[in-house]
């Protein structure tokens, strides 16, 4: 299947290498100069993959990523000048998957597309679609970022909604902490393993009725965590 990727990003010069070694790899590449028209493109298209320059004129590249993160999960690489380390945490934070600072290599670039789309690919993250748990007591609206209990929606954080999606992606797959960290929130997150503990238990508070004895998030003890009733899933 065709992969199509949109570069957000203002320098023509530097756009057009982005694409043309994308191109070459056969990927099919969309361009956007401004942030206007590249929130036109991504309502109207669904990309594979995003590279999202944060110097943007106009709508600027933190607002651009916030509103993928409330509307998908599209893999975004960021692009930008800015080295300051909390610019960088920050886009990590919005829920970039990667990051690349300028001056960059064009091959470089590609590796990073190629290693953020193998991430995706590998743990078949649903894009588009419902899952009902239990017989519809728990649903699950992955391009909404919703979940229902009992017919009624829960307040989720947008973390706590990725690690649900990162479990229920394989239901029989049994995730390290590790592995939640990478998938839900991109390799470069700084987080300690133990924080998953905690919004984990978070997340039970709110969709188990039982939370120590927990029926959809379940832990393996050494190892980590696993959806629960992947039987019925």
């Amino acid at each position: 299947m065709d992969i199509s990727i949109l570069i957000i990003e203002d320098e023509v010069g530097i756009s057009n290498i982005e694409r043309k070694y994308l191109e070459k790899e056969g990927y099919l590449v969309d361009q956007s100069f401004n942030g206007e028209d590249a929130l036109i493109k991504i309502k109207e298209n669904r990309y594979d993959l995003i590279l999202l320059d944060l110097m943007l004129p106009g709508v600027s590249g933190e607002e651009i990523m916030e509103y993928i993160r409330t509307n998908s999960e599209t893999p975004v690489i960021m692009v930008t000048a800015k080295v300051e380390e909390e610019q960088i945490v920050k886009g990590l934070k919005l829920g970039a998957d990667d990051y690349i600072s300028k001056p960059f290599s064009p091959k470089e670039m590609v590796q990073r597309v190629k290693t953020v789309l193998r991430r995706v690919e590998k743990y078949n993250l649903p894009k588009s679609e419902w899952l009902n748990i239990d017989n519809g007591k728990i649903q699950i609206d992955f391009d909404n970022h919703k979940l229902l209990k009992n017919g009624q929606e829960v307040s989720l954080t947008n973390n706590e909604f990725k690690i649900i999606q990162t479990l229920f992606s394989n239901p029989q797959k049994i995730f390290t902490r590790e592995e939640i960290i990478e998938i839900a929130f991109g390799m470069h997150y700084d987080a300690y393993d133990r924080a998953i503990d905690t919004h984990i238990k978070n997340i039970r508070h709110k969709i188990e009725d039982q939370p120590k004895s927990p029926k959809y998030i379940k832990t393996v003890y050494g190892v980590g965590y696993k959806a629960g009733l992947g039987d019925e899933i």
